[in-house]
Formats: structure tokens, C-alpha cells, sequence
């Protein structure tokens, strides 16, 4: 009868022993749960493709290519609409630059281009810094910082010009928001700095604010918008804000862009401060933007 009552105690006091350690052992995990870091917190939702290519129009988007991607781009403007039947409504006026824009990881892209516009190289860097998501800290936009340089190497009439007044440097904000599935909007506050104008009727400095927009009508089709709106200067005065229209085709895994817009110039420079066909007067430039990515480095 004791060694039974002896065994019945030892029985007793192990299993509240090891509840008593169960116990702790909860409200450990209670207390490292509620300790645990924002990256063990659930997995943000991060919003994808808000636009389907590195440019929707004039305009740059908030994409970059992937990390080890590097993206070929040819973009093409003709000539006026009307111009005439003498040159082919616009195709023997031909304006084209080509690029190409490597993903040194999925937040830094770089890029590097060849305009026939003054024969102009350029080259830019592209950063990431905010990425819409739902989710642990949410985030209701996206945010690309975009800084560019251009280089005009085209032989002036007149005194030969020094390589500082040939550059001109552009610094953008790009912010979208994908509001859902088919729509997505983009606003671009925008600086050009040119270190040579022409006469007082010009300004160095140009502020402009963008805005642009994609709408998707069908699963390969997508209407496209983009407009950029000089503040009030001597600029202002005497160029015209670029305006174009167009729609995004989407061809086994690739997009071919069409669009129409008053500005044949296709890098900021050239389009923000030194448009100056009238969109509503039919001096519109037909152009495409078609790019081909290239997988260089593994993401591994």
C-alpha cells in the first residue's frame, strides 16, 4: 500500500513538474513571438508589373529589368503625320535610339544609350527605393529615383563647343500606384539642367511635372498615356508640353508599344524642355518601343 502511495507522489510531482515546464515553455514562445523581427513578421505581398516595360511612352516607369536581366530597347519615331505624301506621311523623317539597361540587382538597374537626335549618348541609373504592397507594413506606392546625363556630339556651326556645354542632366521621382489589376498611374516630378541655352529665351533649368497612365482593355491589350506640363518660364513660352498616346500589345512573354506623340525627341532632354509639334494640329510623330530581355547572370 505505501509503495503504491510512494509511486502514486513520484507519479504526481513528475507530471506537474512537466506541466510546470510546459508552462514556461509557452509563454517563452509567447514572449519570443511577440520579440520576433519584422522580417520573420508575414510576408509582404509586393505588387507586381504595375507597367509592363521599363518606358510607357516618352516617359520612363517605375520597372526596372531583374536582377542579372539585360534589356535591348529599340525605340522609333517617324516624322509628322503631316508632312506629306513627299515624305511618306512621316517615314523618311525617322528618328531612333538604342539602349540597353542591365539589373545589377532587383532595386539598381543601369542604362546606356545612343540617340540619332543630335547624335546624343546618354546613360542613367535607376533605383528602387519604395515598392507598393499589401500586407505587414504596406506600402501604397512605388517609388523610382531616376538620375541621367546626355551627351550631344553633334558638330555645331560656329565656335567649337567644350564638353561641359554639350551635357545636360535630368533627376526624376517616378511614383505609381497600381489601383487594381488594369489600371495603373504614374506621376514623374521631373528636373532638366542643361548647361548651354541659346539666348535669354531659354532656361537652363527646367521643372516639369508628368503624369502618365495604363489601362488594360483586353489580356494582351493595354490603352497608354503619358503628358508632361513645363512650369511657367521663358521654356514654357516658347515649347510646347509632350503629349502621347498609345497601347501596349503583349506577344508571348514580350510587349511591342505603338503610340503617337508630339514629340520626336525620345530622352528627356529632348522631349520635356524642346517640344514643339501641336498634338491637336496633326503634328504628331508615329513611333514604337520593342525590347528584347537577356537573362546575363543567374539570381542564385
Amino acid at each position: 500500500m505505501k509503495s503504491t502511495l510512494l509511486r502514486f507522489l513520484l507519479l504526481l510531482t513528475t507530471l506537474l513538474g512537466l506541466a510546470s515546464r510546459a508552462h514556461a515553455q509557452d509563454e517563452l514562445l509567447k514572449e519570443l513571438e511577440a520579440q520576433r523581427p519584422d522580417s520573420l513578421s508575414p510576408a509582404r505581398d509586393i505588387t507586381l508589373a504595375t507597367f509592363k516595360g521599363t518606358h510607357i511612352i516618352n516617359s520612363q516607369s517605375v520597372e526596372t529589368p531583374g536582377k542579372g536581366t539585360l534589356l535591348f530597347l529599340i525605340q522609333h519615331r517617324f516624322g509628322t503625320l503631316n508632312s506629306g505624301a513627299y515624305n511618306f506621311f512621316g517615314l523618311d523623317q525617322a528618328v531612333l535610339r538604342l539602349s540597353f539597361e542591365y539589373g545589377l540587382n532587383d532595386r539598381l538597374a543601369v542604362g546606356l544609350g545612343r540617340s540619332s537626335s543630335e547624335k546624343t549618348f546618354d546613360g542613367f541609373l535607376k533605383y528602387r527605393a519604395l515598392r507598393q504592397s499589401d500586407g505587414a507594413r504596406a506600402m501604397p506606392v512605388s517609388v523610382t529615383l531616376l538620375a541621367s546625363s546626355a551627351l550631344t556630339t553633334l558638330r555645331f556651326e560656329g565656335p567649337e563647343r567644350d564638353l561641359a556645354s554639350r551635357l545636360t542632366y535630368t533627376y526624376q521621382a517616378l511614383i505609381a500606384r497600381k489601383f487594381s489589376p488594369d489600371l495603373s498611374v504614374q506621376l514623374m516630378p521631373t528636373v532638366i539642367h542643361r548647361n548651354f541655352v541659346d539666348g535669354r529665351q531659354d532656361q537652363n533649368d527646367v521643372y516639369a511635372l508628368g503624369a502618365a497612365f495604363r489601362q488594360k482593355i483586353t489580356k494582351r491589350l493595354a490603352l497608354t498615356g503619358d503628358y508632361f506640363y513645363m512650369l511657367p518660364g521663358a521654356t514654357a513660352d516658347n515649347f510646347r508640353n509632350a503629349l502621347g498616346l498609345g497601347v501596349d500589345i503583349e506577344t508571348g512573354g514580350h510587349v511591342f508599344q505603338l503610340h503617337f506623340t508630339n514629340a520626336q525627341g525620345i530622352i528627356e532632354k529632348f522631349f520635356v524642355p524642346q517640344t514643339t509639334g501641336n498634338f491637336f494640329d496633326g503634328d504628331i510623330y508615329f513611333g514604337f518601343n520593342v525590347s528584347r530581355a537577356f537573362t546575363v547572370k543567374d539570381r542564385r
